[in-house]
Formats: C-alpha cells, structure tokens, sequence
C-alpha cells in the first residue's frame, strides 16, 4: 500500500520542515511495516512537498499513525503549513 501526502509549508519554514524529516526519517522508515519513505519536493514551486511511503497493509500504517512517533513528528510538521495538507492510500495495480 501506499500513501501520499501534499504539505505546502510557508516559505520561511522549509528548512525547518526537510531537518524535522532528516531527524525522523530513519524511525519512520523502522516503523513495523514500513518499507521506505521518500521526501519529494516540486521542481517548481519549493514551498510544495510530498511524502510517498509504502506500507505492508493498511493495518500497519493505522498502527503507524495511532503511535507517538506520528503525533510527535505530524504536530512538529503540522505548525508550519502555509495550506491544509492532503493526503490518499493508494494501491500498485501493475495493470
């Protein structure tokens, strides 16, 4: 599974937001059914962002989401959003 999450920080927290994910990233990418989690940022506007991680099962990214590490890491990144983020699980159909 995975999940893809739209964060629009305001331009003087940028910075702030890719140490916040440098600083995390590995506990992340540790949690129980985690397989990787990426940091993309738009070539165009430097202010939008996007996290892609892959999941085992939904059930591990709820587990994932229900824990302190998301709560600590989501308020930290949360206070320095310029819009509402935006996020989708989606599924590989390799159709």
């Amino acid at each position: 599974m995975i999940r893809l999450v739209k964060m629009r920080f305001r331009k003087e927290e940028v910075e702030n937001f890719k140490s916040i994910f440098r600083e995390r990233r590995m506990q992340i990418e540790s949690f129980p059914g985690c397989y990787s989690v990426r940091l993309l940022q738009d070539r165009d506007d430097p202010q939008l962002f996007f996290t892609y991680s892959v999941w085992r099962s939904p059930e591990d990214l709820g587990k994932y989401r229900d824990s302190e590490l998301f709560k600590e890491t989501w308020e930290l990144t949360r206070a320095l959003f310029a819009d509402k983020a935006e996020a989708w699980s989606l599924e590989d159909t390799m159709i």
